[in-house]
């Protein structure tokens, strides 16, 4: 079993720290929020802006097939070519709860944009071929990559287990794209870092 990532307030996590290892994923000190679309001033309010602040999206607010554009943006973040599913397909396990993103109607792809740049992006993802995580500046600058080698799906011969964690660090994140060229992939338990 994955645990999640253990994060400090005191400075930015990056992709070699040991803390960040697979078997060492225990996130605390974060928000966790869904897909509701109340006012977010007090969680804001009690957070310190000097210090990160990390949000963890649960998907389980989303419908089934439901286009994820603008669920989150009070939180931060906007989804390009991207619905909710609740996998059918026993090759595309989630890693928590029943709901997952996949990008639609586009396959293969997925964005997410941020309405202020970010430092750390990550999210468990399950595909039917390589998988590409690229981070980029405002410029749409490629900043930093993050590859899943091969397919992982679930019941196969895979080298690599369905659910595997892929993160990029950068400063100045402005947004993110999954790509698994004409391949399919889910998304699940996405985060990210001020």
């Amino acid at each position: 079993m994955v645990k999640q990532a253990t994060l400090q307030f005191n400075k930015v996590p990056t992709v070699g720290d040991a803390k960040f290892a697979l078997g060492n994923c225990n996130m605390q000190d974060k928000v966790t929020t869904s897909a509701w679309r109340g006012p977010v001033k007090q969680a804001v309010e009690t957070t310190n802006a000097a210090e990160p602040t990390c949000i963890y999206l649960n998907l389980e607010d989303l419908k089934c097939f439901e286009a994820v554009e603008r669920q989150y943006e009070h939180w931060g973040v906007i989804f390009h070519n991207s619905i909710a599913i609740q996998p059918s397909n026993s090759a595309f396990p989630t890693h928590s709860g029943l709901t997952v993103l996949m990008g639609a109607p586009k396959s293969g792809f997925l964005e997410a944009t941020f309405l202020r740049p970010v430092n750390w992006v990550s999210a468990f993802v399950t595909s039917s071929q390589r998988l590409v995580l690229s981070a980029y500046d405002r410029d749409r600058q490629l900043l930093a990559q993050a590859v899943l080698p091969g397919a992982n799906l679930a019941n196969t011969d895979s080298a690599i287990p369905p659910n595997t964690l892929l993160s990029v660090t950068a400063n100045n994140i402005y947004s993110v794209t999954f790509c698994a060229f004409d391949g399919q992939f889910t998304l699940d338990d996405f985060n990210f870092c001020f």
